[in-house]
C-alpha cells in the first residue's frame, strides 16, 4: 500500500506560482499511475492532471492547460504540480493520488485510488 503526503501550498496572489510536492512516505510510486485532483468549497473532488508511470502521457483539465505542469521524479519517490498564473478560481484543496491500473482509473476515481491528506492552495489579493 502507498501513502502519500502533500506539501506545498499556501497563499498566493493572483497571477502568482506555487509548486506542490507529493512524496510516497510508504510504497513506490513507480508501480502507480499518479495524478492531482482539487476541491473548492462546496464542489466535488475534480480531476486536475495524470501523468503515466514512466511519464509518457500526461493530462491536463482544460481549465489549467498551459498554467500548470505535472511531474514525476520515480527514483526520488516524488510527484509535482507547478502552478503558475494562479486565478481565485484555483482556489481549492489539492489532493495527490495514485491507482496501480493506471492513469484512465485514476481520472474516474475508481475504488483503490490511493489519495493523501490534501494541501491547501488559496489564491487571493
Amino acid at each position: 500500500q502507498i501513502q502519500l503526503v502533500e506539501s506545498g501550498g499556501g497563499l498566493v496572489q493572483p497571477g502568482g506560482s506555487l509548486r506542490l510536492a507529493c512524496a510516497a512516505s510508504v510504497g513506490t510510486i513507480s508501480d502507480y499511475a499518479m495524478g492531482w485532483f482539487r476541491q473548492a468549497p462546496g464542489s466535488e473532488r475534480v480531476f486536475v492532471a495524470t501523468i503515466t508511470r514512466n511519464s509518457d502521457i500526461i493530462r491536463y483539465t482544460d481549465s489549467v492547460k498551459g498554467r500548470f505542469t505535472i511531474s514525476r521524479d520515480n527514483a526520488k519517490n516524488m510527484m509535482y504540480l507547478q502552478l503558475n498564473s494562479l486565478k481565485p478560481d484555483d482556489t481549492a484543496v489539492y489532493y495527490c493520488a495514485a491507482h496501480s491500473d493506471g492513469a484512465w482509473a485514476l481520472r474516474a476515481q475508481l475504488m483503490n485510488t490511493k489519495w493523501g491528506q490534501g494541501t491547501q492552495v488559496t489564491v487571493s489579493s
